[in-house]
């Protein structure tokens, strides 16, 4: 009798830092459950279960019954619990010594809670680099699941994938199962039947040899329809029944099982890699629709599609700079902590320290870094869970750091892109500059609150907007893959699909024809002179509270007819210092020309200038304060002193109209109204000051612009992709204060906006 072929499941479960308790409570509903109840049921099924930090602690701490059903599994063997980073990072993103603490953590806790060290680890998205068995191997870890993919890049024929490899760096080991991608979409997508034929036909082809497959727990339930055709059809029960039936030839191995009776086949020289989506998601979206046609001509042709691949996960940093910016800052952080000094380990300032380390490696799950068939990147609540940590972790490395809790300004090349940035410290904010775009602030954090006010994401085109658009006229979906549906979650998402010209920083200085309105700035139609909304700043000087830009250049606005416009200098001057409750941030702003009555302007020129139109000038702020319609985080402008209704006295009342609410203000002993609006408000409100407030991160801000009758206030909302479809996501609110000037009456013209941050 030949022997038995092997089949290895290692399932993987994971749910991000900062995710909703309800989204950790209905996975557990629809999946992690009745995914083990079955295993109960089933004692002949053997599988290997990955289960990511963050999931296990809310497991620990809301579903303990949960844990006792994984412990009697484990005691008679029934399954294996599978190591990795703790709390779920890309392993090549992190420092060294971050990829061994986060293997070692998750390894202590499955030992502590399970009485068993996993011997394996999964690798988060199977993303692989050729340095990475060194590392494994340093970390304790004997095995991992790759793609088939990896292998194909390898020269590997399919046939030679159905047994065990090692990968091999600096003389260190780790062995590597080839995991099937035909059975990840077999299993649950394809019929019992189907899958056993497909088995059986590999069982024929190699006796005695393994098919391992290593995919989502949460498509066992959660994704769409896939918990109906799981368990109340029953798919998932007649999988593990047919197993059983078959079992003369066919035998579920974990993966310690199979490697404790067979030998790996030799070598497996790996390059860069991860699955095949992945890789496609990963390229620039113009490159990803070339690479889909290509794929779509050569889907018959099997043997020119194992050639056929997209991108390294790196590229993620490139493709999405809030990616990138979110990496460097993490990979500041790490370095700050390792950098601190040492302290005795019973000290309050140790305990510290070891909270800030926890604080980073949070950080480092790997959700919000990049963007596939799951919102990732474009969740704002993943988003801002990760710089909270960063916030936390590179305050306390600068408080136990001598001289690092002085305010201080750096000049370096933060986020690695080839043009310096100025990083200004101080114990209340600390704020990115980039005078390559603009003289803007890519980043401010409120360290006293530990929040990040910026934090939007660029309205970029992505490949599947085309699907959104043609979305409406599609059936209804059958059961299928994630990586095949085409679902809406409301109506009409194609009126969304709006590109910003520049990343979304604050104070971005946008010069535009005076004749353009809110509804112009709202569609992205202002069409502001690039030069200075985006141009290279000059740096002129710097301190650790102020730093001064300037940029000079025509105004392509000013251009008509054929005529030249003269050249204008623009100069950005920034202060930042503390305030009561808070700190300031202010941007002065001066345009003038920069040379008034140059003998070398034809009075050609010098009367087309004279004769043009007022411009408008805007100094823009982005400011996420994430949930837009809770009734905590609002905008909130004093009325003009006409509409309000002022009376002596304290009054606590508010009351609801159809523009928002108007409540009372308390200043003093005297009452004013005031107007009160949802984040996700569109429109105009009363100038010269705005407070935008978080109850949730408490946080006040209060804009402040002199000389201006209103604010232009829009909502950033971007159209992406999430398990259950495509979804609009509001990322923000872009805030422009509008000053009209005519520079036919004056040669030079100042304004500024300033910041006020309040924790509450």
């Amino acid at each position: 009798m030949p022997p038995k072929f092997h089949l290895t499941l290692l399932i993987h479960a994971h749910q991000p830092c900062g995710n909703f308790d309800h989204v950790f409570a209905s996975c557990y509903e629809k999946s992690y459950q009745p995914f083990v109840e079955l295993l109960e049921k089933h004692p002949h099924i053997h599988a290997a279960l990955h289960y990511s930090g963050p999931l296990l602690q809310w497991l620990e701490h809301n579903r303990p019954e949960y844990f006792e059903k994984l412990r009697s599994l484990v005691e008679r063997g029934q399954i294996e619990m599978v190591g990795g980073g703790f709390y779920e990072p890309i392993l090549v993103s992190i420092p060294a010594q971050d990829q061994k603490d986060q293997i070692t953590r998750l390894a202590d806790y499955l030992e502590h809670h399970f009485a068993q060290r996993p011997k394996g680890a999964w690798l988060a998205e199977r993303v692989w680099e050729p340095q990475l068995p060194s590392a494994l191997s340093n970390a304790g870890v004997g095995y991992t699941l790759l793609d088939d993919i990896h292998f194909h890049s390898a020269g590997f024929e399919p046939g030679e994938l159905f047994t065990t490899y090692l990968a091999e760096d600096a003389g260190k080991t780790v062995a590597i199962f080839p995991g099937q991608k035909k059975l990840r979409y077999l299993l649950p997508f394809g019929g019992v039947d189907e899958s056993i034929a497909w088995l059986r036909e590999a069982a024929t082809a190699h006796p005695g040899g393994v098919a391992a497959m290593g995919d989502d727990m949460e498509k066992f339930g959660v994704w769409p329809e896939t918990y109906q055709h799981c368990y109340s059809e029953g798919w998932l029960d007649s999988f593990f029944t047919a197993i059983a039936k078959n079992s003369d030839w066919l035998q579920l191995s974990t993966p310690s099982e199979y490697l404790a009776e067979h030998h790996s086949h030799g070598r497996a020289d790996l390059p860069t890699a991860s699955y095949t989506e992945m890789m496609e998601w990963v390229l620039p979206t113009d490159v990803r629709l070339r690479y889909q046609n290509l794929l779509k001509e050569f889907s018959h042709r099997p043997e020119v599609i194992t050639f056929l691949r997209g991108g390294p996960w790196r590229a993620f940093f490139r493709k999405y700079s809030e990616s990138n910016l979110l990496n460097k800052k993490m990979l500041r952080v790490s370095a700050r902590l390792a950098g601190a000094p040492q302290r005795r380990a019973s000290s309050v300032a140790a305990h510290e320290l070891l909270e800030a380390r926890d604080c980073l490696l949070r950080a480092q799950c790997n959700d919000a870094y990049w963007h596939g068939v799951f919102g990732g990147l474009y969740a704002p609540h993943l988003r801002t869970e990760l710089w909270r940590n960063l916030i936390r972790a590179e305050a306390v490395a600068d408080r136990h750091t001598p001289g690092a809790s002085m305010a201080r300004v750096e000049t370096f090349d933060y986020d690695a892109d080839g043009a310096p940035e100025l990083l200004f410290t101080s114990p209340e904010s600390q704020t990115l500059l980039k005078p390559s775009d603009g003289a803007t602030v890519a980043f401010f954090d409120f360290r006293l609150a530990a929040a990040t006010l910026v934090n939007s994401v660029t309205r970029r085109p992505e490949a599947y907007h085309a699907r959104v658009r043609q979305a409406a006229t599609l059936p209804a979906g059958h059961v299928a893959s994630i990586h095949d549906q085409t679902r809406v979650k409301e109506a009409g998402l194609d009126r969304f699909l709006r590109y910003d010209r520049w990343p979304r920083h604050s104070f971005r200085v946008l010069l535009f024809d005076a004749a353009k309105t809110h509804a112009n700035y709202e569609a992205l139609e202002l069409h502001e002179d690039a030069e200075f909304a985006a141009g290279t700043f000059t740096v002129k000087s710097s301190s650790p509270h102020d730093a001064e830009f300037v940029r000079e250049a025509p105004l392509a606005l000013l251009r008509k007819d054929g005529a030249a416009s003269p050249n204008f200098i623009l100069t950005k001057r920034f202060s930042l210092g503390p305030a009561p409750h808070g700190c300031e941030i202010s941007c002065e702003v001066t345009l003038k020309l920069a040379h008034p009555g140059h003998a070398g302007e034809t009075p050609d020129s010098q009367a087309n200038f004279a004769h043009r139109p007022s411009l408008a000038l805007g100094i823009e702020s982005v400011i996420n304060f994430l949930a837009p319609d809770a009734d905590d985080r609002f905008f909130e402008s004093p009325l003009p002193k006409s509409n309000s209704h002022e009376a002596l006295g304290y009054e606590s009342r508010a009351h609801r109209s159809n523009t928002g609410e108007v409540r009372v203000l308390e200043p003093s002993a005297l009452v004013v109204a005031a107007r009160k609006e949802f984040l996700r408000f569109s429109g105009e409100l009363p100038a010269p000051t705005l407070r935008i407030e978080d109850g949730w991160q408490k946080v006040r801000v209060t804009l402040t612009a002199p000389n201006v009758q209103s604010f232009w206030i829009a909502p950033i909302e971007t159209v992406s992709e999430s398990e259950e479809g495509f979804e609009r996501v509001y990322q923000g609110s872009q805030i422009l204060p509008v000053w009209w000037l005519n520079l036919a009456d004056a040669k030079s013209w100042t304004t500024r906006l300033t910041w006020r941050l309040e924790h509450l």
